[in-house]
C-alpha cells in the first residue's frame, strides 16, 4: 500500500467513502458503536475485529464518568471498563498495536473532559497514528469547535457533527455545512437505547437533514432491528446501532452475526 493510499485511509474522506459504498449495494450504511474495553479489556482487539469485520463505520466510545447523552447499557458499560482501567491513552495504544488494523473507518465517540485532559496539542497526530478517521464529541458546542476541528483537520482526522429533531432550521445548516464523514441525525431527544417506532414526523426531520447536508447522514438513538433499517433505508445513508450492540457484546453473543441481521442477512 503506497502512502498516498495509507493517508486516504486515515483519513475522514474514508468514513463518507464507507457510508456511500454500502448505500450504493442498496443497503443503509450499519455504524456500530461498542464501549471500549467493555465487557473486557483482553477482548477488546478481538471485539473489534469482529464487529469491523461486519460493519461499515465503527464508533469506539471512550468510556466517561457522566455520558449525558447515553442510556442506561452505555452508562453501564463505562462504569465497568473505567474500572477495569480503561482510558483515552489505553484505547490510542491499543488501535496502534493491532496488526492487522480494521478496514472499516475508526471513528471515537468521546466527551470533551477526556480529549483536553488527554491534551489537544497532541490528540490529533496520536489518533492518526492509531487509525482513528474521526471523532464525535456530543458535549462539544459548535461555536467552542474551531480549536478542534482545525488541530484535527490538520491531520486528517474529520470532527463529525451532531443534529436532533429540535435543531432550529438556519442551525442544521450550519451544523450539515460544517459536517465531516457524515453528519449523525439523532432521531428522538434524550438518551441512547429506547427503541424507536419511527414516527412519520422522524421521518420528515431526517429527509430534512438529507437535504440539507453535504455529507452521508447517518440516523442514530434507538435503533435496534431490521425492520427499524427497512423503515429509515430511503431517507438515511446509514444507521448508528449502539446500545443493542454492547448489549450483544455483553452478553458474549456474535456480534458480526447480529450486524449482519440489521441487513436482512
Amino acid at each position: 500500500m503506497t502512502s498516498s493510499v495509507a493517508n486516504h485511509l486515515t483519513s475522514h474522506e474514508s468514513i463518507g467513502a464507507a457510508i456511500h459504498a454500502a448505500k450504493a449495494r442498496g443497503e443503509p450504511a450499519i455504524v456500530a458503536f461498542m464501549t471500549a474495553g467493555f465487557p473486557s479489556p483482553a477482548h477488546f482487539q478481538e471485539d473489534l475485529r469482529q464487529v469491523a469485520a461486519a460493519a461499515d463505520v465503527v464508533e469506539i466510545g471512550v468510556p466517561f464518568t457522566d455520558p449525558m447523552a447515553d442510556g442506561m447499557t452505555i452508562q453501564r458499560a463505562s462504569h465497568v471498563a473505567l474500572t477495569q482501567g480503561v482510558s483515552l491513552s489505553w484505547i490510542l495504544s491499543q488501535l496502534t498495536s493491532m496488526t492487522p488494523r480494521p478496514k472499516a473507518p475508526l471513528l471515537l465517540m468521546s466527551y470533551l473532559n477526556p480529549l483536553l485532559a488527554f491534551g489537544l496539542d497532541r490528540l490529533p497526530k496520536a489518533a492518526r497514528e492509531a487509525g482513528v478517521s474521526g471523532f464525535i464529541v456530543p458535549d462539544l458546542p459548535f461555536e467552542e469547535s474551531t480549536e478542534m476541528r482545525a488541530a484535527l483537520t490538520a491531520e486528517g482526522v474529520g470532527l463529525v457533527q451532531m443534529v436532533s429533531p429540535v435543531t432550529p432550521t438556519e442551525r442544521l445548516r450550519t451544523l450539515c455545512a460544517a459536517g465531516q464523514g457524515f453528519i449523525y441525525a439523532v432521531t428522538m431527544t434524550g438518551t441512547t437505547g429506547k427503541n424507536v417506532a419511527v414516527p412519520d414526523e422522524v421521518i420528515e426531520y431526517l429527509d430534512r437533514v438529507s437535504a440539507s447536508a453535504t455529507v452521508p447522514v447517518c440516523a442514530g438513538f434507538g435503533i435496534r432491528d431490521r425492520q427499524q433499517v427497512l423503515r429509515l433505508k430511503e431517507h438515511v445513508s446509514g444507521v448508528v446501532v449502539g446500545s443493542a450492540l454492547v448489549e450483544v457484546l455483553e452478553r458474549r453473543d456474535d456480534p458480526a452475526a447480529f450486524i449482519r441481521s440489521l441487513r436482512g442477512q
